[in-house]
């Protein structure tokens, strides 16, 4: 490529920038001098829908504060260990409920001879309560044992 070309080419460039800024400057101008439109108003009910009353907004973000985590709803599952025979499910939802709600507690029998075979396991509806619950009962005694309580894991 000559020396000469260079330069040509250089100057083709340099010319159309010169001219597309041109052209932006024109089109600017003519928008700056056309009539003002009307503007359109919008209003925040046509984009969103109805607005709660300031009112309404906060009640709901009380109810939001006040309302239970996410993480704090996760079910929790314990196994409770050396129960005796006399230990009926009714007796563990007592007394495994003096701590939160729990959605089940089921004693595992022999398949044979459907005597239970010493554990269970108890669901509580929230992880924190199933928490306090292992803390509290671990090593409580019931019917003269001291019994397990820990949360499940698989096997």
């Amino acid at each position: 490529m000559s020396r000469e070309s260079y330069s040509q080419e250089k100057r083709q460039r340099e010319s159309e920038k010169a001219r597309k800024k041109r052209m932006k400057a024109e089109r600017k101008a003519q928008r700056r001098n056309q009539d003002p439109e009307e503007f359109e108003l919008v209003f925040a009910e046509d984009i969103v829908g109805r607005l709660p009353s300031s009112a309404e907004a906060m009640r709901m973000i009380e109810e939001r504060a006040n309302a239970p985590k996410a993480a704090a709803t996760v079910p929790c599952k314990l196994f409770v260990g050396s129960l005796t025979d006399m230990v009926t499910e009714a007796v563990l939802t007592e007394i495994f409920s003096k701590f939160g709600k729990i959605s089940e507690a089921v004693i595992i029998t022999d398949r044979n001879t459907n005597q239970s075979r010493g554990f269970a396991f108890v669901t509580f509806e929230n992880r924190h309560d199933g928490a306090k619950a292992v803390e509290e009962l671990d090593g409580y005694e019931l019917d003269g044992r001291h019994i397990t309580v820990k949360v499940a894991t698989n096997r």
